[in-house]
């Protein structure tokens, strides 16, 4: 009986943080971006804490059908920057993928490589984006202040061709540094 109050309090204690855990969740922006800054919104993308990983809904539209390249990338930036070769690129600010472990290999969500890796994003015959992508490699903390990053074309989530084959940066989100 006397072990009765600490262990309902123990158990209370972590019903609550099992719940704030489940609450874990932030709604990222999604704009069209270009060489000269930032364009029109698309839509947003949820983001949410799972068992599995981090899980990413998007809610997009006005895109073309088809399947497209999707990253986390390391800076929390969709404006343009130089590239390497001088000219003004769409979201350049953003940084390369997302990579902590220095690991400068693309092999996509499940592999050992960029942690920035993320699964394809599937547009419709709408030009809607609705389907979600888990990553199972990621938690909360490390896409906290980062940026999403839609390209161009799909991805082999391989190195040859040239980080899968992904084309330009064409929608870029800065994820918020801090949970709601």
């Amino acid at each position: 009986m006397r072990y009765s109050l600490p262990l309902t309090g123990i158990a209370a204690a972590l019903l609550l943080a099992g719940a704030a855990q489940a609450n874990e969740a932030l709604d990222v922006e999604i704009h069209k971006v270009s060489a000269e800054g930032t364009e029109e919104s698309i839509g947003t993308i949820a983001i949410e804490h799972t068992d599995h990983g981090v899980l990413f809904t998007p809610s997009l539209s006005d895109l073309e059908p088809g399947v497209y390249g999707f990253h986390m990338h390391e800076n929390a930036s969709c404006d343009p920057a130089e590239n390497e070769d001088g000219e003004m690129t769409a979201a350049q600010a953003a940084g390369g993928h997302y990579d902590p472990e220095e690991t400068d290999t693309h092999q996509g969500p499940y592999g050992d490589g960029h942690l920035g890796d993320l699964p394809v994003l599937t547009v419709n015959e709408d030009g809607e984006a609705n389907l979600p992508v888990l990553a199972p490699r990621l938690s909360m903390e490390d896409v906290l202040g980062r940026s999403l990053i839609i390209h161009e074309g799909g991805d082999t989530y391989d190195d040859e061709p040239h980080l899968g084959g992904g084309g330009a940066r064409m929608a870029c989100g800065v994820i918020s540094s801090s949970l709601h």
